[in-house]
């Protein structure tokens, strides 16, 4: 998959736009700015615009290419954030680090993806946030369709409000939604989607 990535953000073009995505955006106005981790952030738009807002925005992605991209926009941007690159395998951060944590379009491997989003909820600091945004079950017949609708072709990596809730059982819920949608996030989020939203709070 790296390769794969690797290729994507290659691209001149920002594949996925250089704003930020409309749901992390406005959730993000209602927190205190504070440190804040968006693990697959690409080409850097969640990240710059959160070091924007006057957060200390760590970020991370296994494309290299995307990092470059990221860092790029950041200049462009006058911003500052720390980019690695990472797999979700290599994270390395310290417990109760983060205010906020960013999974925008961050899907994994489905017999992954409980583990890691418990790894995410020990890096959290009390009180601190889950802001979520990714392609529910409900997406393939979009990008059946429409192949830049985006997302994963297997159903097993895509959300439903069950699978998010119960890997963030330990949270208090704030806003959990699977909702049709207009996306308009550059070349390859566009068109009708099917999405799960959530925001989390960490008691």
């Amino acid at each position: 998959m790296k390769e794969f990535w690797n290729e994507r953000y290659s691209q001149a073009a920002y594949v996925y736009g250089e704003t930020p995505n409309v749901f992390f955006k406005t959730q993000l106005e209602h927190l205190p700015a504070g440190s804040i981790l968006l693990p697959a952030e690409g080409e850097g738009r969640n990240a710059v615009h959160a070091a924007g807002k006057g957060w200390q925005v760590f970020a991370f992605d296994q494309s290299s290419a995307g990092q470059q991209k990221a860092l790029q926009l950041a200049e462009k941007n006058g911003a500052h954030i720390r980019y690695d690159v990472l797999s979700y395998e290599e994270m390395q951060y310290d417990p109760a680090q983060f205010d906020a944590i960013g999974l925008i379009y961050a899907h994994a491997p489905a017999g992954k993806r409980r583990d890691y989003h418990q790894a995410f909820l020990s890096f959290l600091k009390p009180g601190g946030t889950i802001i979520l945004e990714g392609f529910s079950k409900n997406h393939l017949r979009h990008s059946a369709i429409n192949e830049n609708a985006g997302g994963p072709k297997d159903i097993r990596m895509l959300y439903s409000t069950e699978e998010i809730q119960a890997d963030f059982a330990g949270l208090e819920t704030v806003l959990l939604i699977e909702e049709e949608t207009e996306l308009s996030e550059g070349l390859y989020h566009f068109g009708e989607a099917s999405v799960v939203r959530y925001v989390g709070r960490k008691r």
